[in-house]
């Protein structure tokens, strides 16, 4: 049987303080915060979801490198790229880099980086024109 997938579920955050990694992608990202299983936090947003995982978890597989900070995730937001910049500034976050025209899975965006408190990049894009 042969078979290709169509999605990703979820990802999940190694982090190093747990909290600030929720309140961070909530205040950000507009994230919300639910708690499934034996007390694990998730970050839910449209059909996906980050679970968050404190380095050193016992019982929870990770990868073989249990890094926060080794991510890089790109995150899409169904506003104009102005307004993303603005958002981020207004939140008191730092813009690496951006506005920059970037090329997605759907094709051409713009893209404002940023980073969250372990030091993930954190990618927002927009497939909405500049105005």
């Amino acid at each position: 049987m042969t078979f290709t997938v169509n999605r990703i579920d979820h990802v999940v955050v190694n982090c190093r303080d747990s909290d600030a990694t929720v309140a961070f992608y909530v205040r950000v990202l507009g994230m919300r915060r639910e708690v499934f299983g034996a007390g694990r936090i998730a970050l839910v947003f449209g059909d996906q979801k980050l679970n968050v995982r404190p380095t050193g978890s016992a019982n929870w597989v990770t990868g073989a490198v249990d890094a926060p900070g080794s991510l890089d995730l790109c995150f899409i937001a169904d506003v104009e790229p102005e307004a993303v910049g603005e958002h981020l500034r207004a939140c008191g976050v730092e813009i690496t880099e951006g506005p920059v025209p970037k090329t997605g899975a759907l094709g051409p965006m713009t893209s404002h980086y940023c980073r969250d408190p372990d030091g993930n990049l954190i990618e927002i894009a927009s497939y909405l024109p500049h105005h």
